[in-house]
């Protein structure tokens, strides 16, 4: 067997990633909005400036008649957006502590992705950075004549700040209750599953391919993120064999471990050699989990929910039956459907791609027995989790009955 390295990994080199998993990475930061507001205001302001002088704007009254009066009011709106967005800032760090340390650090993902903060921190970036420009572009003479287009979109910024800043109050104390931080790890959780896990019959037997001539180690270590079965299929094909992909989404792999086994067909020559760089970047890793085809990782983050609530340090239950209820509902429609399937197959029916699946044994681990553990000694817990067992066993499907069958017959 043929074993392919990518180089040696120092700690330095990432892994690398698709232009997809890039996109996908900005959607997900908390810079891309904030980011995009700031650079829009900018433009707007320049825009403006430029079409200023061919625009007329009734406005007598309501802004300053003077460059002086403009410059001020200009100054202190500058100045009263900065200490809203440093005031927006200290509230976001603290909230993000207090998920951090009370529920769970695997949930600040779901607080940096909130649009709402990323609203308001954008827009009153957008309403200091407009306010700069048109402060620059205020014409020197006393008697000149006054941006007024550009002074009322400032005056509607500045107004529409005000209001986003009361309403991001009450949203911060809303998402910071753990009901609400549940609900959106499970809505998340719920989504996903209709992605990869879809409704209809149980699928058909899949051949089993042949021994690989040939492994592809991965380049740096990180957490399997998303797989790109398409790009492998393409690049099976490219190379006349079937390519599997060793570990599923959500699993740690090291630097040089197995990633990728290259397969040859039935009846075909040994195909050629794979480039590991083009196959490595079909395999997106990060440095922590993430909801896209890694339905484990939010039963992981309820579970953690549940049994920081348990630890003798919160003894909150109440909180732990919370992230059980949700869990029960995930748990109940993934035992009604097909375990997921990640391969692509040709239209002959030849194999292309074969990857891992996380499987419903895996989900009843973290969201049972681990919270059993945890529990042992709470009566609601553990009538909880029977009761979810004995529901799942009447709507699950024959092939997740036994999993289901043995934590029944261990209680």
């Amino acid at each position: 067997m043929q074993r392919a390295t990518s180089g040696d990994y120092g700690g330095m080199n990432p892994a690398p990633r698709t232009l997809r998993a890039r996109l996908t990475a900005a959607w997900s930061g908390f810079w891309l909005v904030p980011a995009a507001f700031a650079a829009g205001a900018v433009l707007l302001a320049l825009g403006l400036s430029v079409a200023e002088l061919r625009l007329g704007l009734p406005t007598g009254g309501f802004l300053p008649s003077s460059v002086a009066g403009a410059r001020s009011l200009l100054s202190s709106i500058i100045t009263a957006m900065i200490s809203f967005t440093a005031l927006v800032f200290s509230i976001t760090v603290v909230a993000v502590q207090l998920a951090s340390s009370q529920y769970s650090p695997r949930v600040l993902r779901t607080f940096l992705q909130d649009r709402i903060t990323q609203a308001a921190l954008g827009t009153f970036l957008a309403t200091a950075l407009f306010a700069m420009v048109v402060l620059a572009a205020l014409p020197a003479g006393s008697d000149a004549r006054l941006p007024e287009l550009s002074l009322a979109v400032t005056m509607v910024l500045v107004l529409a700040s005000s209001g986003l800043f009361v309403y991001y109050l009450h949203h911060v104390t809303t998402v910071m209750r753990v009901s609400h931080i549940i609900v959106a790890v499970g809505a998340q959780t719920r989504r996903v599953i209709e992605e990869q896990y879809p409704v209809g019959p149980p699928p058909g037997p899949v051949a089993p391919l042949a021994p690989p001539v040939q492994v592809i180690t991965a380049t740096a270590p990180g957490m399997v993120d998303h797989v790109d079965l398409d790009r492998l299929a393409a690049l099976a094909r490219g190379h006349d064999c079937a390519l599997s992909v060793l570990p599923a989404p959500g699993d740690f792999v090291v630097a040089g471990q197995p990633l990728i086994a290259v397969h040859p067909l039935p009846g075909r020559s040994s195909p050629t050699p794979v480039p590991d760089a083009r196959a490595c970047v079909a395999v997106s890793l990060g440095v922590e989990r993430t909801l896209g085809q890694d339905v484990g990782f939010g039963f992981r983050q309820l579970t953690d929910i549940a049994e920081r609530a348990l630890s003798p340090g919160i003894n909150d239950t109440t909180t732990a039956v919370r992230s059980v209820q949700e869990m029960h509902d995930l748990l109940r429609r993934l035992a009604g459907r097909p375990g997921q399937r990640m391969l692509v197959d040709d239209p002959d029916g030849t194999p292309r791609v074969r990857a891992r699946t996380q499987v419903f044994d895996g989900f009843l681990a973290v969201a049972i027995d681990d919270i059993r553990r945890a529990g042992q000694d709470q009566p609601r817990i553990t009538r909880l989790l029977d009761a979810v067992l004995a529901d799942l066993r009447t709507v699950a499907r024959p092939e997740h009955l036994p999993d289901i069958v043995r934590r029944i017959r261990a209680t």
